[in-house]
């Protein structure tokens, strides 16, 4: 399983990846989680199975859609985003992926 998460720069989502990783292995999930800044996504998606967005990029959600038709992309929720929940985070992407895979 491959999540992307975006935002402005890359950096506050990449506290999230971290709570994302140790929710994964604490449930011997294999997952590659990465964060980027919204420029750098074209190189950073290749073989990913969802993209997440930042809240402060959700606007762009439309855009990163076209840009990606095969990919599923969703907006991180603001609460969950704030409180660096990964746990919820990670299993709310883990829905999405399965959802479209069927």
């Amino acid at each position: 399983m491959k999540i992307t998460l975006a935002c402005a720069g890359g950096m506050s989502t990449g506290m999230l990846v971290k709570k994302m990783e140790e929710y994964a292995e604490t449930q011997g999930i294999k997952a590659d989680i990465s964060a980027c800044g919204l420029s750098e996504l074209e190189e950073k998606v290749v073989g990913s199975d969802i993209i997440l967005l930042g809240p402060q990029v959700g606007y762009q959600q439309e855009n990163v859609k076209k840009e990606y038709p095969t990919i599923p992309v969703m907006v991180i929720e603001m609460m969950d985003y704030g409180m660096m929940n990964g746990e919820k985070v990670f299993k709310h992407a883990q829905e999405v992926i399965t959802a479209n895979a069927g």
